[in-house]
C-alpha cells in the first residue's frame, strides 16, 4: 500500500495557493533572473518565472530557467526569434543553468475563456511575476477539481502521435533521447497527478510527491510513475523507456483520464 501524503497547497478556502516567489530564488540563480529581467522584450505586457528556480528547489548546473512572456498582441516571428536568441545568450553566459525554456503568448489568449482553466490557471497559480502587470489579477481562484484536471491535461491522447514522431526523429542518439525522456516523464507524472487531484484535494509540483499521490489511488501503476518521476529529474537515453511511454503508460493514462474527467476542449492550434 502506497502511503498517501497529507493534502496541502490550498488556502483556508480550498483554493490552490500560488507557488513560488522572487524571495525564494536561490542566491546562485539571482544573477540569471536579473539578466533575464533586464533583457526581456521591451514591448511585453508582463513576464513570469516558473519551475524550480522561483520555488527555491533549483540545482546549480542541472536546472533550467523557465520563463513565460505575455505580449500585448499575439506573438509574431520576430518576437519568437528574439526570445530564442535571449534564451541562447543566457544559457551560454550562465553555467548555473542548463538551458532556457520560454513560453510566449498574447495577453488576450491567456485571459480567454478557452484558456481560463489551462494557461490562465498556469499563470495564476504556477507563475511568479517578474515584470509588468500581473495577469492573475484578472483571473479567478482555482480549486483542484475535475474541470481543472480536464482542461490542464485532458489532451494526452492527442499528444502521443507527436511524441512518437519526436522519438523517431531522435533515432539512435542517446544525447537526443535524454531530453525527450525528461520532458515526457514529467508530463506523464503531472498527468497522473492531475488525474487524482480532485480525490486528494491538494496541490504540489514535486514530481516524487505527485507520483506518490497517484500511486495511492492506482497501486497497479505506482511503480511506473515513481520511475518516471526519477527520470524527470535524472533522465536516461534508453529507447525502451520512451517506447513504454507511448505504447503502454501513455495510452493507458490517456484512456483513464478520458473516462474519469473527459477530454480537453479543442484548441484552434
Amino acid at each position: 500500500m502506497v502511503e498517501l501524503p497529507v493534502p496541502h497547497g490550498l488556502d483556508a478556502l480550498g483554493f490552490i495557493e500560488r507557488e513560488g516567489s522572487l524571495a525564494r530564488v536561490p542566491h546562485a540563480f539571482r544573477p540569471v533572473v536579473a539578466a533575464a529581467r533586464d533583457r526581456l522584450l521591451t514591448r511585453l505586457h508582463s513576464a513570469y518565472l516558473y519551475g524550480s528556480i522561483p520555488r527555491g528547489t533549483a540545482r546549480v548546473g542541472r536546472s533550467d530557467l523557465d520563463l513565460l512572456v505575455a505580449l500585448h498582441e499575439e506573438p509574431a516571428d520576430a518576437a519568437r526569434e528574439a526570445v530564442r536568441a535571449l534564451g541562447e545568450a543566457l544559457d551560454k553566459e550562465f553555467p548555473q543553468i542548463d538551458g532556457v525554456g520560454t513560453l510566449l503568448y498574447g495577453r488576450a489568449r491567456l485571459l480567454s475563456d478557452l484558456e481560463r482553466y489551462d494557461l490562465g490557471w498556469f499563470v495564476a497559480c504556477l507563475c511568479t511575476p517578474l515584470l509588468g502587470d500581473d495577469l492573475a489579477e484578472y483571473l479567478p481562484r482555482y480549486r483542484p477539481d475535475s474541470l481543472l484536471a480536464r482542461e490542464t491535461n485532458g489532451d494526452l491522447a492527442l499528444l502521443l502521435p507527436r511524441w512518437r514522431d519526436r522519438i523517431a526523429a531522435a533515432a539512435d542518439r542517446a544525447e537526443a533521447r535524454r531530453p525527450l525522456v525528461r520532458f515526457m516523464s514529467r508530463h506523464l507524472v503531472r498527468t497522473g497527478f492531475t488525474l487524482v487531484i480532485p480525490r486528494w484535494n491538494g496541490w504540489t509540483s514535486d514530481l516524487r510527491e505527485m507520483a506518490q499521490v497517484f500511486g495511492a489511488y492506482y497501486p497497479e501503476r505506482a511503480a511506473e510513475l515513481r520511475r518516471a518521476a526519477e527520470y524527470g529529474y535524472e533522465p536516461v537515453g534508453d529507447p525502451d523507456v520512451l517506447r513504454s511511454y507511448v505504447d503502454d503508460l501513455g495510452p493507458w493514462l490517456a484512456g483513464e483520464y478520458a473516462r474519469v474527467h473527459g477530454v480537453k476542449a479543442p484548441r484552434p492550434d
